[in-house]
C-alpha cells in the first residue's frame, strides 16, 4: 500500500463514525470467506450509518479502490473477497427498524441475522420465511445479495419474492429508494440527468428491444426451474407493466437489486415481506431407496403431494455419521443401509391432518414400488433428522489429507421433473473425472443439487479438474435450461460461466447494466461481470509445501496442525449470536467483531504459519497477529463439539501459548495463574491469613493492580481444611456410620473442590455414601486445568502420564473414577490422550471411557434403578441450570437436569445460556473482565436476576458459580449440593 493511500485511509478514518482497520491481521481475516479463494484487501471497515457508507464511496471514487459488501461472510462463491475495501455491516448495521404486523412487513438493516430477526417476528405471529442452512448467522443483507432460498422454498419462494422496498446509495453517492412503481411512475423516474434517471431510463431502451427480449426468453433458465440466481435477474422486470401489456405486476428495480451480489448499489435498509408462522403440526417421511435414480424419481412423485420440503440425504453423510457417538442417537430413523433418503415434510393444524397427507404419498410410492421403508417422524425428534443431515456434511471435512470436498459446483438448478435425467448425465461426468466417492444432498423439491467434488488445490493435476468439472458441470446445466446458481450467488467460481450459460448477449446485456449503475467499478469488482478465471486467486498455492511441525498435542488424526486448522471451511457457526442457543463463540456473541469468531482464530494460524514456514522463521509460532486474534479465545470447546468441522480452538491455542512462551518468555501472572495449585499448597497453611488478605479491599487492591488483576472481581477464598484433609480424618467413621453396600467408586480430588469448594466436595461424598456407593480417594496430581488454559504444556504431559500411571489399572466400568468438577475431570476424556504417545496413548484412551462427572454416574444409575426418588424430599422446588461448557462440548448437561429431577416435585429448567464469561483466569484479568461480563449478560446473568428468591441456581463449574455471584449476587449451588440437600 502506497504512503499516499496509507495517508487518506488514515484522514477517512478521523471523520468515519464506524471502524476502519488497515492492520495485516485485519486485513488477513478478512481475505478469505467460506470459499475457495483468498485475495488480501486494502482495508477493513465497520460502518455504522449512511453517512459512512458515503465516505466510503466518495474515497473509492477519488482513489479508484473498491468496495466488497461483507455481512456474515459464509458465501461460497468467493462473493466476499477482493482487493479493495471490505465493507463489513453486521457489527453495527444490524437493527430491526419497524415492523408492521398489520400490514405484514418490517424494515431492518442489512446487517440483522435472519434468525435473530425472527426471534422479534414470532410475538406478531410471523416470520421471515427463506431459511437458509446458515440461517443462524445469515445476514438479510448478505441473503438480499444472493437471493437466498432455504428447504422451504417450494411452499415460500426466494428472498427476492419477499423484498419490497431498498434504500440504497448508488455508485454517485446518493441515496435511493427502490420499491414498486405504476406504469407513469416508472416513465417519470426515466427523466432526468441523475444517476438514478439514467438506471430507469437504461433498463427502458434495453428492455424495450424486441431481440433482447427474446434473447431472454430463450437464454435464461426455464420457467419451471423455480430457484434461478446466475447473472443480474432482468427476466423479472420483463414480466412487469412497462414491458408486458398483459402484466399487472409493477416494475421494481428491488428485483434486480436482489442477487446482484452488491454490484450495482450499496443496500442500506431492507423491507421486506412477511409470512404468517408454519402450521403447528409437522410431520417427516423418510422415504428410503436403493439408487440415486429411484430416489429422483420419487422427488417428482413427492412435489404432486404439495410437502413443504424434499431434502435428500445420500449414504456417504449417513455413512460419516455411523461412527460418530453424537450422531449415533440421530439415526434412529434409518432401516438397513440406504443409496439415498428423502427427508419430505407435511404440516397442518392438526397431527392428524399432516398425517394423513404423509400417508397419501407413501400408498403414492409404494404402489409405484418406489423405496424400501417410509417411517414417519414426528417432533421434536424432526429436529433431529436435520442435525444428522447438516452433522454429516461437517463430518465430511474432517477427512484427514490435503483432498477436501469442495463449494464449486454446489448450486446448480433445474426443473424438478428433469433431474433424474440431469443427474443420469452428470453422476459419469464425475466418475470420469476421477470422482469415486460423490456426495449428493439436495433441496431435491426445488430440484437444486448441492453436489461437492473431492479436490486438493494444492495439487496442479486437481486444479486441472476443478476447471474441467466446473466448465462441464455449466455445459450441462445449460443442456437442461436450468441455474448455474440456484441460491448461492454467482461470485468469482460461476461468474466466467455466465456468457456459456445465458448467452453471450444476454451477458454484453449485464455489462451495460453494470456500466451504467456503476462506471467507476466502485461495487464488488469481479462479480457476475467481468470475472476473473474461476482457477485464479486460489486459497491454497499449488505446489504449496506444507511443513511437518512437531506438536505436543497429537494432531495425527487430521495430518499435522496445519491440518487441524485447515479443517475450518469458514462456513461461519461461530458468528451465532446468544440467540440461536449454544456456546460457540462467546467471545464473538459479545463483541461482534470477526476477529473474535474461531473462523479468524483458523485463518490466522493458517497464514501466519505458512508465511513463516515460507520466511523460514526458526519458531513458526512466535507471532504477535497470532497472540492477539487468540487473545479473546476463553477456551471453552464451544467449537470441538459445535463447529461443523469439529475445529478444537483451545487445542490449538494451547499448543500455540506452549510455543510462544519458548521464544517470548512466561509473563508472571501466566505463572502464577498456571501454578495456583502449588500456591494454595503454602497458602493452606494459614488459610485465615490468606483470606483476610484477599478479603479486604486495600490489600487485595494492591495486589491486584500490581499483578494484573480486575480490581471489580471479588477473589476466591480458601476453607478452612482441604477437602483431602476432611476426606484421611472422617472417611473411616463415614464408612462405619454408613455401610455403603454398592459398588466402589473413586472420586478426583481436583485442586478447585480440594482448597476452594471443599464443602461441595464433602456434600458429594456424602451423597455418595449415603446412595449406598463406597467412596475412595487416592493420592494423584491435580488436573493441571491450570497449566492448559496458560499453555504450559510440558507440564500437563507429566501430570498426564502420572495419572495414567496411577489409575489406569484401578479404573474399570465396575470401578469408574468420578470428578466433581468438569474443566478437571474431562481433561481425562479430552486433552490427556492427546498429550501422549505409544502404550500412554492407548492407556490413557482406555481409562478415558470410565472417567466421569458424578452427575453422569448417578444419571445412569438411577436409569438402572439402583438410586429411587423415594430417598428424596417431596417438597416442591424450582431449580435453573447452568451448565459447564466443557461438559456441553464433551458430555451432557441433561444427565445434571436429569439427576436434579429425581425428587418428584422438583421442577428443572436448564438456562439456555453458552458460556458464563468467566472461563477460569479469564475473567479475573484486567484487560478481559469487560468482555467476560459482556458474555454473562447475554443469556444468564438476565435468567438468574429473573428467577424468583426461592429458585435454586445451580451450576456444575466453579468459574461458573463466581460468575454468578459476581454479576448477580446470586449464591449458585453445585448439582451434588442440591441432590444433598434434598436427601431425606
Amino acid at each position: 500500500m502506497s504512503k499516499k493511500l496509507t495517508n487518506a485511509l488514515a484522514k477517512l478514518a478521523t471523520k468515519f463514525t464506524g471502524d476502519i482497520y488497515t492492520d495485516d491481521t485485519m486485513r488477513r481475516l478478512y481475505a478469505t470467506d467460506a470459499s475457495v479463494y483468498r485475495e488480501l484487501p486494502l482495508a477493513v471497515a465497520y460502518p455504522k450509518n449512511t453517512t459512512d457508507i458515503q465516505a466510503l464511496i466518495a474515497f473509492a471514487a477519488k482513489h479508484q479502490t473498491s468496495l466488497i459488501p461483507r455481512a456474515g461472510g459464509t458465501s461460497l462463491g468467493g462473493q466476499c473477497v477482493g482487493s479493495g475495501i471490505v465493507v463489513d455491516v453486521s457489527r453495527y448495521m444490524n437493527q430491526v427498524l419497524e415492523i408492521n404486523p398489520t400490514e405484514g412487513w418490517a424494515r431492518v438493516q442489512p446487517g440483522i441475522v435472519r434468525d435473530d430477526l425472527n426471534v422479534q417476528l414470532r410475538p406478531h405471529g410471523l416470520f421471515f420465511s427463506p431459511n437458509t442452512s446458515t440461517a443462524n448467522r445469515a445476514n438479510v443483507g448478505g441473503m438480499v445479495g444472493n437471493n437466498s432460498c432455504g428447504s422451504y422454498s417450494i411452499v415460500y419462494g426466494d428472498t427476492r419474492r419477499h423484498v419490497l422496498e431498498l434504500h440504497t446509495i448508488l455508485s454517485d453517492g446518493t441515496e435511493v429508494v427502490f420499491g414498486e412503481l405504476t406504469k407513469n411512475e416508472f416513465k417519470q423516474k426515466s427523466i432526468g440527468q441523475s444517476l438514478e434517471s439514467q438506471v430507469y431510463r437504461q433498463i427502458a431502451l434495453e428492455l424495450s428491444h424486441p431481440e433482447t427480449q427474446r434473447e431472454i426468453r430463450e437464454q435464461f433458465p426455464k420457467p419451471t426451474v423455480t430457484r434461478r440466481n446466475t447473472g443480474y435477474a432482468v427476466d423479472e422486470l420483463l414480466h412487469t407493466e412497462p414491458f408486458d401489456r398483459y402484466s399487472e405486476q409493477a416494475f421494481n428495480f428491488a428485483k434486480l437489486l436482489t442477487g446482484s451480489e452488491g454490484t450495482l448499489a450499496f443496500i442500506t435498509e431492507i423491507k421486506i415481506h412477511l409470512d404468517p408462522l408454519p402450521p403447528p403440526e409437522a410431520v417427516l417421511v423418510c422415504s428410503h431407496f436403493t439408487t440415486l435414480n429411484e430416489a429422483a424419481r420419487a422427488t417428482v412423485v413427492a412435489m404432486q403431494h404439495k410437502p413443504r420440503a424434499v431434502e435428500m440425504l445420500d449414504k456417504v453423510i449417513l455413512d460419516c455419521t455411523k461412527e460418530n457417538i453424537e450422531q449415533l442417537k440421530n439415526r434412529f430413523f434409518v432401516q438397513g443401509d440406504p443409496e439415498i433418503i428423502l427427508a419430505i415434510e407435511f404440516a397442518a393444524d392438526t397431527r392428524e391432518q399432516a398425517q394423513a397427507q404423509a400417508q397419501l404419498l407413501i400408498n403414492d410410492l409404494e404402489a409405484k414400488q418406489m423405496g424400501y421403508a417410509h417411517p414417519l417422524v414426528y417432533p421434536p425428534n424432526i429436529n433431529k433428522v436435520w442435525t444428522l443431515r447438516s452433522a454429516g456434511l461437517g463430518l465430511l471435512s474432517n477427512v484427514p489429507g490435503n483432498a477436501k470436498p469442495l463449494s464449486f459446483i454446489e448450486d446448480m438448478a433445474v426443473a424438478v421433473e428433469e433431474l433424474p435425467a440431469f443427474l443420469a448425465e452428470l453422476d459419469p461426468m464425475l466418475r470420469q473425472a476421477g470422482q469415486t466417492t460423490i456426495v449428493y444432498y439436495a433441496h431435491a423439491g426445488a430440484g437444486e443439487l448441492h453436489i461437492k467434488p473431492t479436490l486438493d488445490l494444492k495439487d496442479a493435476n486437481d486444479v486441472k479438474q476443478f476447471r474441467y468439472i466446473a466448465t462441464e458441470s455449466a455445459k450441462l446445466v445449460k443442456k437442461f435450461g436450468g441455474s448455474l446458481s440456484g441460491e448461492h450467488g454467482d461470485g468469482r467460481v460461476r461468474g466466467e460461466f455466465i456468457p456459456l450459460v445465458m448467452g453471450e448477449r444476454n451477458y454484453a446485456l449485464f455489462k451495460r447494466i453494470k456500466q451504467v449503475w456503476d462506471p467507476n467499478g466502485i461495487f464488488n469488482p469481479g462479480k457476475i461481470t467481468d470475472t476473473p478465471p474461476m482457477d485464479s486467486s486460489l486459497r491454497y498455492e499449488v505446489g504449496q509445501h506444507l511443513p511437518e511441525i512437531p506438536t505436543l498435542f497429537d494432531f495425527s488424526e487430521t495430518g499435522g496442525i496445519l491440518h487441524a486448522a485447515e479443517k475450518c471451511n469458514g462456513s461461519g457457526d461461530c458468528r451465532k449470536s446468544h440467540l440461536s442457543g449454544g456456546t460457540m463463540c462467546p467471545s464473538y456473541m459479545a463483541t461482534h467483531r470477526e476477529k473474535d469468531t474461531t473462523r479468524a482464530r483458523a485463518n490466522i494460524l493458517r497464514e501466519i504459519l505458512t508465511a513463516n514456514n515460507l520466511q523460514r522463521k526458526e519458531n513458526l509460532f512466535d507471532s504477535p497477529e497470532i497472540y492477539e486474534v487468540m487473545d479473546l479465545c476463553i477456551s471453552c470447546k464451544g467449537c470441538k463439539s459445535e463447529c461443523p468441522s469439529n475445529v478444537d480452538m483451545a487445542m490449538l491455542k494451547a499448543e500455540f501459548l506452549h510455543h510462544y512462551h519458548q521464544t517470548n518468555g512466561i509473563p508472571l501472572r501466566t505463572k502464577l495463574i498456571a501454578n495456583i495449585n502449588n500456591l494454595n499448597k503454602l497458602a493452606g497453611i494459614a488459610p485465615f491469613a490468606h483470606n483476610l488478605v484477599m478479603g479486604n479491599k486495600a490489600t487485595s487492591g494492591l495486589l491486584k493492580r500490581l499483578l494484573g488483576f480486575a480490581p471489580q472481581r471479588s477473589m476466591p477464598m480458601l476453607y478452612k481444611t482441604t477437602l483431602r484433609t476432611w476426606y484421611n480424618k472422617n472417611i473411616a467413621q463415614l464408612n462405619a456410620q454408613y455401610a455403603p453396600n454398592k459398588s466402589t467408586v473413586y472420586l478426583f480430588c481436583d485442586e478447585f473442590t480440594n482448597y476452594y469448594d471443599t464443602e461441595i466436595g464433602i456434600k458429594t461424598i456424602k451423597l455418595l455414601l449415603r446412595l449406598g456407593y463406597k467412596v475412595l480417594m487416592i493420592e494423584h496430581p491435580e488436573s493441571g486445568r491450570a497449566y492448559l488454559s496458560k499453555g504450559l504444556l510440558t507440564e500437563v504431559v507429566t501430570i498426564a502420564q502420572q495419572q495414567v500411571h496411577i489409575f489406569k489399572d484401578l479404573i474399570t466400568p465396575q470401578t469408574p473414577l468420578l470428578g466433581i468438577e468438569p474443566s478437571a475431570i474431562l481433561s481425562f476424556r479430552d486433552e490427556y490422550p492427546k498429550l501422549l504417545r505409544g502404550d500412554e496413548q492407548q492407556a490413557a484412551q482406555k481409562l478415558s471411557k470410565n472417567c466421569l462427572l458424578v452427575d453422569e454416574f448417578l444419571a445412569a444409575e438411577m436409569q438402572k434403578g439402583n438410586i429411587s426418588p423415594q430417598q428424596f424430599t417431596t417438597e416442591k422446588r424450582t431449580v435453573k441450570l447452568h451448565g459447564h461448557c466443557h461438559q456441553k462440548a464433551l458430555g451432557s448437561v441433561s444427565d445434571t437436569a436429569f439427576l436434579l429431577a429425581l425428587p418428584q416435585n422438583y421442577h428443572v429448567d436448564v438456562i439456555p445460556s453458552g458460556c458464563c464469561g468467566m472461563a477460569g483466569s479469564f475473567g479475573y484479568e484486567a484487560e478481559h473482565y469487560n468482555v467476560s461480563m459482556q458474555i454473562g449478560e447475554l443469556v444468564l446473568f438476565p435468567a438468574v436476576r429473573k428467577a424468583a428468591p426461592d429458585v435454586i441456581i445451580a451450576a456444575p463449574g466453579t468459574s461458573c458459580r463466581h460468575q454468578i455471584k459476581d454479576g448477580t449476587q446470586r449464591t449458585a449451588k453445585h448439582p451434588l449440593e442440591v441432590l444433598y440437600d434434598a436427601l431425606v
